[in-house]
């Protein structure tokens, strides 16, 4: 059997046939995907590099990578796990542990930093998230294992 890397077939976001929006929804033309299983599978194969975000899939004569538009973000919380801390569970597959600290608000969203990554909170872990809030005088804070924590607006 011969390690021989597979040569990379690359389609530009311009001309990926499908895209996701600002919930994080894909989409193909104007429909909505509604099939889970491959829903799941989009999101579970979304990489990052020097040139953006793409899918990446192998096929068995190549490497196809698909960079596709996004509306605001492609990394998304999507649920959190409340347990020994909350554990931030993304569209991508990846746990992490919420930082309160990385929060922000931007345009009446709730997003985390992760690195140079913005990532958005749905409105399922918004909902979750939503009894560890306050509003105190019009900012927001957070209030993880009985520490306040001021969560700033990204203007």
């Amino acid at each position: 059997m011969t390690n021989e890397q597979k040569p990379a077939v690359v389609v530009p976001k311009e001309k990926a046939v499908f895209r996701l929006d600002k919930n994080g929804v894909w989409h193909i033309g104007d429909e909505k995907f509604t099939n889970q299983n491959i829903i799941n599978y989009f999101h579970s194969i979304i990489k990052k590099d020097k040139d953006g975000y793409f899918l990446e899939q192998e096929h068995s004569s190549f490497i196809e990578k698909v960079y596709f538009p996004y509306e605001d973000t492609p990394l998304f919380v999507f649920h959190i796990i409340q347990n020994k801390g909350l554990l931030l569970c993304l569209n991508t597959g990846k746990r992490m542990p919420l930082d309160p600290e990385k929060l922000f608000v931007k345009d009446d969203n709730l997003y985390v930093r992760n690195d140079e990554d913005f990532i958005k909170l749905n409105a399922d872990a918004m909902r979750i998230l939503a009894e560890y809030i306050e509003d105190a005088d019009g900012q927001y804070v957070i209030t993880i294992d009985g520490e306040r924590h001021l969560i700033p607006k990204d203007e």
